[in-house]
């Protein structure tokens, strides 16, 4: 087989792979739309990061907990976040399909989850993410 070959077959597995990962997670929010488990105490109206971690998550301890309390804090009541222990709430965990932590879901004012981060999202991501459903600084 010669390099164009290979190379071209490279490019298709790595396409079909993105393909699955974006496939996955649309549907991961599909099934997640309209679900309320683990939001009973959030306040109707407003934009919302539902976070699930663990005490053990050490990226959650390093780079995800600081990120959301960043957003948090430049925000302030603009924006509300939800936290799960996912060891702790393990139902409310399988009830969003999150297979790992970190994991945050960002929810519109409706309640209506608009985007799906397994693992890290930095500060910059969720920004974005957040004023893509209506949150203006």
């Amino acid at each position: 087989m010669d390099i164009f070959s290979r190379t071209l077959i490279t490019f298709a597995i790595c396409a079909a792979g993105l393909a699955a990962y974006v496939f996955v997670s649309r549907l991961t929010l599909r099934r997640a739309a309209g679900k309320q488990l683990g939001l009973e105490n959030a306040r109707p109206g407003l934009p919302t990061i539902l976070y699930f971690t663990t005490p053990t998550c050490v990226p959650c301890r390093a780079v995800q907990g600081p990120a959301i309390e960043s957003v948090a804090k430049v925000h302030g009541g603009a924006v509300q976040v939800i936290k799960i222990d996912a060891q702790e709430r393990p139902e409310v965990a399988d009830h969003w399909g999150v297979l790992s932590v970190p994991t945050t879901f960002i929810l519109d004012r409706a309640g209506k989850p608009r985007f799906l981060n397994a693992g890290v999202a930095r500060t910059e991501k969720l920004e974005r993410q957040l004023t893509a459903v209506g949150l203006t600084k």
